[in-house]
């Protein structure tokens, strides 16, 4: 769908080529569906606003450096230092490269973000678009995806995958690259720079899985069940990699166990494949059917699932390669046991 953008808000920031060419787009916070933002310069950079050839320094910590953005029908309105202004011309810039800045939903929830801001307005929702360094975005999404506690060795396993998929996955989405949300990565903001995230990520800075030479987007889920799945089991495309089906020592001995009751009706979809099971969880509930490994059993009208795994069961399985590295693996042993014949590289001049 083509988005409708009468007004924009921009928070630009001046860096060289090298820093935009690793880049990346994410569409954040479009779950809330949001009417109304609040936008606040952090750390200790100020803010250069220019709204309709009017220009505004916001300072972080000022009582007056927050910047209010309403969506009005098709329309964007921003309140700047107690004034109502017209948005169809304003930016937010910083002196130098990429900075942190605050975006929030007034009376809801505030996210912590470095890079650059974009807030158009569609469909009279306010659409914000998250322009970061693909390190920043990589450390963000690790932090939201992985369970408290996993071992680095995981999390560095788990930085390359997420490395890799927004170095090759990009136009997921026609007018964004990516979204904040499971159908790409999700993502919930900048965490600390002393959090394992971020330490996993900068250990592993600019290492990409490669298949045959090229770099492709692996998948991971959150537990496979005992082996890992296909794409072809689910009715998934490969992407540039054929994801072999290997044995999960952790998840084939102990596996997550559910159980779940369904129409006859939702429980031919779920036969589907990922597709089916995806749509049956929008209409239900996500976790209304957690994985595509299950037998199947009659109850009456109804349908009685009984499975193990959770997620789709491509690629890493969190849930054994947080066992690995707990048994002294590597996060390399661990890239090779769910990626076999594939190899590391980095997309870029940086230190091992």
């Amino acid at each position: 769908m083509k988005r409708v953008a009468v007004a924009c808000l921009s928070l630009l920031f001046l860096c060289g080529s090298e820093c935009r060419a690793q880049s990346v787009h994410i569409r954040v916070l479009s779950r809330f569906h949001a009417k109304q933002f609040e936008v606040r310069p952090e750390g200790n950079i100020p803010v250069l606003a220019v709204i309709a050839g009017k220009s505004f320094f916001l300072q972080p910590g000022a009582s007056d450096s927050t910047v209010g953005i309403a969506a009005d029908g098709d329309a964007l309105k921003t309140v700047i230092h107690g004034g109502e202004l017209p948005a169809a011309d304003l930016r937010l810039s910083y002196p130098s490269s990429y900075a942190p800045f605050g975006l929030a939903i007034p009376g809801g929830m505030i996210r912590h973000y470095r890079g650059m801001l974009v807030v158009t307005v569609h469909d009279g929702e306010l659409v914000a678009e998250v322009t970061m360094d693909l390190e920043d975005a990589t450390a963000s999404a690790v932090d939201a995806e992985a369970e408290p506690g996993t071992p680095l060795e995981a999390l560095k396993a788990q930085a390359i995958v997420t490395r890799s998929y927004y170095f090759a996955a990009k136009g997921r989405h026609a007018n964004d690259e990516f979204c904040d949300l499971t159908h790409c990565q999700v993502l919930r903001g900048l965490p600390a720079e002393n959090s394992a995230a971020s330490r996993a990520t900068r250990e592993t800075e600019g290492l990409v899985l490669e298949y045959q030479e090229k770099p492709f987007a692996p998948m991971f889920t959150r537990s496979c069940g005992g082996r890992t799945r296909t794409p072809a089991e689910v009715g998934m495309p490969a992407n540039g990699y054929p994801y072999y089906s290997v044995v999960c020592d952790y998840c084939h001995t102990t596996p997550y166990r559910w159980s779940r009751k369904l129409s006859a009706a939702d429980a031919a979809i779920v036969a589907e494949g990922e597709s089916g099971r995806l749509a049956v969880d929008r209409r239900l509930g996500w976790n209304a059917v957690p994985s595509n490994t299950f037998g199947v059993r009659k109850d009456g009208n109804e349908v009685i699932l009984e499975g193990t795994g959770q997620g789709h069961g491509i690629g890493l399985c969190q849930r054994g390669a947080r066992a690995m590295a707990e048994l002294g693996a590597s996060y390399r042993e661990i890239l090779q046991h769910y990626f076999p014949n594939t190899r590391l590289e980095f997309y870029r001049n940086s230190n091992p």
